[in-house]
């Protein structure tokens, strides 16, 4: 049913609803509450608790009234106070709405009003409750005295107006429909999907709520895992290149030793390639933890059976590392290196097409570039996607229809939870490189405020003297907020106060033949200090800089601190990170406390987790993961679990269902978001 069905809704709310991508009845009832008052418990005047969101019943003593502040009151551009008296048996509390005038006409003496808000004492140490939300006590829509849904509404409703609307949407919608077969509802001991839409956004109990939630994660997660499953059995269905070699003995050509976790993981490619069935592998590892190598290895190999090999970047910065790193190993042994890039002039960009299609023993690297329309490939036989989390799981699926049937090496520098990742990635095998090649220091990370800044800007000097370098992180590129540094403002003052050194900036606006220059020159030496925002983040490798600072760490999570800190201690030199922050907040410091306790990306990947939450884990969303209505990937490991075990029982067919619930299965898989 259209949103319009519901009274009250008029061509200009429903097109506020619409660009909340409110169209439906259905809509409106999948969009859960952000949180919940508890009106269960009514005071009295008497227990009202100053400073706390209460709840009163009462009726009004006197008619409303509007009034205009005197200056010593008024409040920033208030025009409006509009006062009333309650009062009960035990004493008087005045109710304070600013800038809504029509609540004159609203109340009515002698009908009893049930008002929620928080109470204040006012200069003259009288209670007062301000803004506070009301209703008619028993009015029916609004169940008054339980548990009230608090939801984030478009703009233009009020949480009153949002609540009655959901209400409407419930009596009207009495036939939910079941998207879950019966026999996996009986075995997870699960709430009908009616029975979990009326709980969620007007729970009966607590149990109640806790038993909506539950049903309503599980069928979040279940649809999820179910995609994620059937492109897993997708990938194996089909026939893969044999690639003959031993990875070990061309680990004899590499300039330093691999460690055991890399020798191990190149075991894991090594007998996935000469399976027989397409490799779809990812493989995780933490900054500096030699995952470059390892693709080089399976390229190599790929290459040398005759196929082509491509490494799919997520920034052209990235990109031309690897093409230059790629370019000096497979020099000298007489394979050609290609680059293809989205700023590359015409000419270049036709010479790596043509080199592309007809070269069949060809190392490929790039960028989104390398999956446009009119790049066609000779002999695809290996596609690797570096950090995968920049990229979705249809982006790898447009990459892999470039070849027939080309294996795939997925990697990452973001640490997961082993547990999450085979969630995340359910599709793909998973390898860990948890150990860091010998003689790497520990990065020695500090967190100061604001205070110790002219010291730390003494520190990048005294690193300069040494010929090393340093970078320093903002979190915005241009002036926004008053307590945020920018980076062209910072480059300024760094510059003025350090005028002996060389102080450039970086920043993701800037053309990308600018940013490689600037990059170019950092790596060459001819810039002490680098100014820049996250854009430094992935991949880049510059060995001779053995400081970053980190300006409002507060800004980042701990995965980003973690990835930026590896950016710094990739030479042989000690290394430095130091994280500026005046945040003063229990949660803020126990993160900047984490940052200088361990450099165990996993460990911090656990607290990132549970600190912020699944959305935020990546600074931005993460790519290749649904938008989430309710389920916490955290959180909700448990229901994770069991979703995903009645997931894969109903595809191997343990679990009876019959034709009808097979095709709300497929339909819900279907319409599933796995970007």
């Amino acid at each position: 049913m259209d949103i319009t069905t519901l009274s009250g809704i008029g061509e200009k709310r429903a097109f506020t609803l619409r660009a909340a991508s409110l169209n439906t009845i259905d809509d409106l009832l999948n969009y859960f509450p952000r949180d919940y008052d508890d009106r269960s418990q009514v005071r009295t005047v008497d227990s009202l608790i100053p400073g706390a969101v209460n709840t009163i019943r009462g009726y009004l003593s006197s008619t409303p009234e509007n009034t205009n502040p005197s200056s010593k009151q008024r409040v920033g551009r208030t025009l409006t106070v509009t006062k009333a008296a309650l009062k009960d048996s035990t004493g008087d509390l005045q109710l304070v709405w600013f800038n809504q005038p029509y609540l004159k006409k609203y109340f009515r003496l002698g009908t009893e009003y049930v008002f929620t808000g928080k109470v204040k004492l006012d200069y003259r140490n009288r209670l007062q409750m301000e803004s506070p939300d009301y209703e008619i006590f028993n009015e029916k829509q609004l169940l008054t005295g339980g548990i009230v849904p608090v939801y984030t509404p478009p703009k233009g409703f009020s949480q009153k107006t949002f609540r009655a609307l959901i209400m409407q949407a419930l009596e009207l919608r009495t036939d939910i429909d079941e998207n879950l077969p019966l026999t996996i509802m009986q075995t997870y001991d699960l709430y009908s999907r009616r029975e979990a839409i009326l709980n969620i956004h007007f729970p009966v109990s607590d149990a109640g709520f806790i038993a909506a939630r539950r049903r309503l994660v599980f069928e979040e997660l279940f649809f999820m895992q179910t995609k994620l499953f059937k492109l897993k059995n997708q990938g194996e269905l089909h026939q893969g290149i044999k690639l003959g070699g031993d990875y070990l003995d061309f680990a004899k050509c590499l300039p330093f030793a691999l460690t055991s976790a890399q020798a191990r993981v190149l075991k894991d490619i090594e007998k996935d390639c000469q399976s027989g069935i397409r490799m779809n592998r990812l493989v995780q590892g933490d900054v500096g933890s030699g995952k470059t190598a390892v693709a080089m290895a399976a390229a190599y190999l790929t290459i040398t059976n005759g196929y082509q090999a491509a490494i799919m970047a997520p920034t052209e910065v990235l990109a031309r590392q690897h093409f230059t790193d790629f370019s000096r190993f497979f020099g000298i042994h007489n394979i050609e290196t290609v680059l293809l890039i989205g700023s590359q002039t015409a000419k270049e960009r036709k010479a790596a097409l043509t080199q592309i299609a007809t070269n069949p023993k060809l190392m490929i690297v790039g960028t989104h570039a390398l999956i446009q329309s009119g790049v066609e490939y000779s002999r695809l036989g290996l596609v690797i996607t570096d950090e995968q989390h920049r990229f979705g799981v249809h982006q790898r699926f447009r990459f892999i229809e470039k070849g027939l049937a080309p294996h795939t090496l997925v990697m990452t520098a973001t640490p997961i939870p082993r547990t999450l990742a085979l969630i995340l990635y359910g599709d793909l095998d998973i390898s860990i490189i948890d150990e860091l090649p010998p003689g790497r220091q520990e990065i020695k990370t500090y967190h100061v405020d604001s205070k110790y800044r002219d010291r730390v800007h003494g520190f990048i000097l005294k690193e300069a003297e040494a010929d090393k370098q340093a970078y320093v992180i903002c979190p915005a590129i241009e002036e926004s907020e008053a307590d945020i540094n920018s980076v062209i403002a910072y480059t300024h003052e760094l510059a003025s106060k350090l005028p002996n050194l060389t102080i450039k900036y970086l920043h993701g606006k800037m053309k990308p033949g600018e940013k490689q220059e600037i990059m170019n020159c950092f790596k060459n030496g001819e810039i002490h200090a680098l100014v820049s925002t996250t854009v430094v983040e992935v991949g880049v490798h510059a060995p001779n800089a053995t400081l970053i600072i980190i300006e409002n760490a507060e800004r980042f999570g701990l995965s980003q601190l973690h990835q930026l800190r590896g950016r710094v201690g990739r030479g042989d030199a000690q290394s430095y990170c130091v994280l500026i922050s005046d945040a003063k907040n229990k949660v803020t410091r126990a993160r900047m406390t984490a940052m200088t306790k361990t450099s165990n990306g996993f460990k911090l990947a656990e607290l990132d987790l549970e600190q912020r939450g699944m959305g935020d884990f990546f600074g931005t969303r993460q790519h290749g993961l649904p938008d989430f209505k309710i389920a916490n990937l955290y959180r909700d490991m448990n229901i994770l679990k069991i979703a995903q075990t009645a997931a894969e029982q109903m595809i191997r067919g343990e679990i009876t269902i019959s034709e009808k619930e097979k095709y709300v299965i497929e339909s819900q898989v279907l319409a599933t978001a796995v970007l």
